[in-house]
């Protein structure tokens, strides 16, 4: 058996743009005149493969609810409701 140590997982490491001092010190300067405003970055997201999904999470609850019974349809609304007013 090997007495070897696991190696130990750390985050990633802080970006600039996500250290707090350093986004208010750019804030500040933007906001006094001295640097130019920073425009937010551009998603990354695939347009494409975002109105896919978009088209499958509208047609989902539809068709979902087309494929189940009527009784089964009120029992779900009913534990849902259930489980609202539990809290």
């Amino acid at each position: 058996m090997h007495n070897e140590a696991m190696p130990k997982r750390s985050s990633k490491p802080k970006t600039d743009e996500e250290d707090v001092n350093v986004m208010a010190h750019r804030i500040l300067r933007e906001a006094t005149g001295e640097a130019e405003p920073t425009k937010p970055e551009a998603s990354e997201k695939n347009p494409a493969a975002v109105s896919l999904g978009r088209l499958g999470g509208l047609k989902g609850g539809a068709a979902r609810a087309k494929k189940l019974s009527k009784k089964r349809r009120a029992e779900i609304a009913k534990k849902a409701a259930a489980a609202r007013w539990s809290k």
